[in-house]
Formats: structure tokens, C-alpha cells, sequence
């Protein structure tokens, strides 16, 4: 049990590091178009578009390692006062009964709205660019997806600390 919950840590652990590696080019589009639009006053019609999908994509798929780390929001007050096989017994009954539901359900959502987007070529209307939405929506499965993966490692880490 704890050596598949070990291998998808460390399959988090090393697509984190490619999803983080997004920055450079979001930072690239950002330093790109604060110099055309100030120094040039020539805005570009893509920059906009292209910021928030590469910072949509760090945020989205950084969400399974900022679960394997333990950057989601916790009641700690409460949490550090109980016993480690309490803690345990919640987070495994919790994952059961609402994660893997709820990422399921965001799972099969994100997967039908992506591939209407891709059917009807639908298009972003935010700027004269209309980019395709497709691939911004793909975000939310592949994201789904990722959580799940890592999810079953909490989950199997859980169940080992209420069994011990």
C-alpha cells in the first residue's frame, strides 16, 4: 500500500516540476507585453489570453503536489488536538465520501465541456486574438485527474496510519 502511495508521490513530485517550469514563459508574456504597451504603446492582442491560460495551468495542475505537501486549508486548532489515528479515520472517510466523488464529478464535467468546446471550435471572445477554448478546458480534468491520482495516495497513507 505505502509503496504505490510512495510512487505517485514521486510522480506529483516530478510533474509539479514541469508544470512549475510554466513560469518562464508566463513571465515572458507578461515582461513581453508591459514593454510593447509602455515603452512602444503597442499592446499586443495575445498576451492577455496567453497570462491567464499559463497561469491557469500552474494553478490547476499544481493542485495535486499542493495536496501531497499539505497546502490546502485545515482546520488546524482542531486537527493538531486529536490522536493520529483519528485524524487518520476522518481523512480516510472524508476522501471516500467527498474527494473522490467530488473529483469524479469535475472529472466527467470537465471532459464533456472540453469536448463540446472542441466540437463547436469555440472560441475565447476576449480579444481580437479568439484564441480556442478547448485546451483552457482541458485544464479542469487533466487537473481532476492528477487530484485523483494523488488523492489515492492520501488515501492509502490514510488507511495505513488508522490501521497502525
Amino acid at each position: 500500500m505505502l509503496r504505490l502511495a510512495s510512487a505517485i508521490d514521486r510522480f506529483t513530485e516530478k510533474s509539479a516540476l514541469v508544470f512549475a517550469s510554466l513560469i518562464a514563459p508566463l513571465l515572458a508574456a507578461v515582461a513581453w507585453e508591459v514593454v510593447a504597451r509602455y515603452a512602444f504603446d503597442a499592446p499586443t492582442s495575445w498576451a492577455y489570453e496567453t497570462i491567464y491560460a499559463l497561469y491557469a495551468a500552474m494553478f490547476m495542475l499544481g493542485a495535486a503536489y499542493a495536496l501531497r505537501t499539505g497546502a490546502h486549508i485545515r482546520t488546524d486548532f482542531l486537527w493538531e488536538k486529536w490522536p493520529a489515528r483519528t485524524r487518520a479515520a476522518i481523512d480516510s472517510i472524508a476522501y471516500l465520501a467527498c474527494f473522490f466523488p467530488a473529483m469524479l464529478l469535475f472529472l466527467v464535467a470537465g471532459l464533456e465541456a472540453t469536448w463540446n468546446s472542441y466540437l463547436i471550435g469555440e472560441r475565447s471572445a476576449d480579444t481580437a486574438w479568439f484564441p480556442p477554448l478547448w485546451p483552457l478546458k482541458a485544464l479542469v480534468p487533466a487537473a481532476a485527474l492528477l487530484l485523483l491520482l494523488q488523492g489515492l495516495s492520501e488515501l492509502l497513507k490514510s488507511l495505513h496510519a488508522w490501521k497502525r
